[in-house]
């Protein structure tokens, strides 16, 4: 309805203006003049009328998208949203927490572990030279010095069936 009337307006410019143009040539100054600037005038309610309604339009919308973003509804849907976001960042916050408990805790039972090897190293370690300082007197020498060679040898290699081994071989030499 509004464009039409801008351009039914932009039109009656247009023939005013023609109308002045073709005046100009009869002499008629004055109403030139008038007939100019009424066409002007028309011209520039035409274009007055497009920008106000343009701004009445963008207004509008604004008031519809502010009226729409605070509605009861839409302020539901975003407290729903921001309660689901809360809780997948607690679950991911569960999860690596969780994974982070399992990683130190799996780190405590290596270690643990291969404090207690290294004990069990030792001990075994410590009796099969004990063993064998028993067994000095009754073995060869070169042999004693071979069997603590390889003690020394297993124990820093910590290989606990060669020295296993080395110990049932010590038994069996009684």
């Amino acid at each position: 309805m509004v464009i039409r009337l801008s351009l039914l307006l932009v039109i009656n410019a247009v023939f005013t203006f023609v109308a002045a143009d073709l005046s100009v040539p009869l002499g008629f100054l004055l109403p030139t003049h008038s007939l100019v600037l009424l066409g002007s005038g028309i011209l520039l309610s035409a274009f007055a009328l497009l920008i106000l309604k343009g701004a009445c339009a963008i207004s509008l919308s604004v008031a519809h998208a502010v009226a729409q973003y605070f509605s009861r509804q839409q302020r539901s849907q975003r407290r729903l949203f921001f309660i689901q976001s809360k809780q997948d960042q607690i679950n991911r916050l569960f999860f690596f927490k969780t994974m982070q408990i399992r990683y130190w805790t799996g780190q405590k039972i290596k270690q643990l572990v291969n404090r207690n090897n290294e004990q069990q190293l030792q001990s075994l370690s410590k009796a099969i030279q004990n063993d064998l300082l028993q067994l000095k007197k009754n073995i060869p020498t070169p042999t004693f010095k071979q069997l603590q060679y390889e003690n020394k040898r297993y124990r820093s290699r910590r290989d606990i069936e060669a020295l296993l081994k080395l110990q049932q071989k010590i038994s069996t030499l009684v």
